[in-house]
């Protein structure tokens, strides 16, 4: 059986063909549609979704998956093991064409409650990040895997990475209370990357998310070294009802 980390180095060639497919569509994309939930869907989103499910069944078909744009999917009962998917996070921010390519390409393993192996690719911005629990967590470059080191953190100087299209007044309360100086914007997972990469220190989320949003950043913060806590400082968790998550702080170091 291979390890987590050899999975996630193995989705590497279908996770970067996902994105491909998604930026053949971008600064071209002006359709969508709108979900039950309100959130749009595009013809990127479920292009990447075929590469992935198909790429996921080929190589783990005794997982079960839980992707974002499967409805049926979220009525299954968590099972001990599963693959969270998100083909496109960030898709308004993808509608936007703006080139700030604040969105990703998510898959992310949860074992018992855990996210326990991720992989992200932000294909406009052309940074792919991969972590597996106790096998540490890396940024793929030029055909190389650079580990990722958080910052270690000061009483001064707090860098924090808040969402662009999510900011709320929770968000504001939290930097204010616990010195935060600096605050950087982004959408989409990449947020939890930035952490694991050492530039910055904190991303506080009270905003409503899903769990195919946050599983695969998570998992590469924490074999990153860093931890995402609960509102009341409890190790956030997987397998939650609807898998629906509650608010979160994600942070560089445990």
């Amino acid at each position: 059986m291979v390890s987590d980390l050899e999975l996630a180095k193995s989705l590497i060639p279908d996770v970067q063909l996902a994105g491909k497919a998604i930026m053949e569509i971008y600064h071209h994309q002006t359709e969508f549609e709108v979900k039950q939930d309100g959130s749009p869907v595009t013809k990127a989103d479920l292009a990447a979704e075929e590469i992935l499910l198909s790429a996921l069944r080929r190589i783990r078909s005794d997982i079960p998956i839980i992707s974002e744009e499967n409805a049926q999917s979220h009525l299954l009962e968590p099972p001990t093991d599963f693959f969270l998917v998100d083909p496109l996070d960030g898709t308004k921010e993808f509608l936007k064409a703006d080139g700030s390519g604040s969105f990703t390409v998510n898959i992310g393993l949860i074992r018992n409650n855990y996210p326990e192996m991720g992989i992200i690719l932000a294909p406009a911005l052309n940074r792919l990040f991969i972590g597996a629990r106790n096998e540490g967590a890396f940024e793929y470059s030029n055909e190389r895997f650079l580990p990722l080191m958080p910052r270690k953190l000061e009483l001064e100087n707090r860098i924090a990475i808040a969402s662009t299209s999510h900011r709320d007044s929770q968000t504001d309360e939290w930097l204010l209370a616990h010195n935060v100086t600096k605050t950087i914007r982004a959408g989409s997972s990449v947020k939890f990357c930035l952490v694991a990469s050492g530039e910055a220190d904190f991303y506080p989320r009270f905003g409503p998310t899903m769990e195919w949003d946050t599983a695969a950043g998570d998992a590469i913060l924490r074999a990153a070294g860093g931890m995402t806590y609960t509102s009341d400082d409890t190790q956030f968790q997987y397998g939650k009802d609807a898998y629906r998550n509650t608010a979160f702080i994600a942070k560089a170091q445990r």
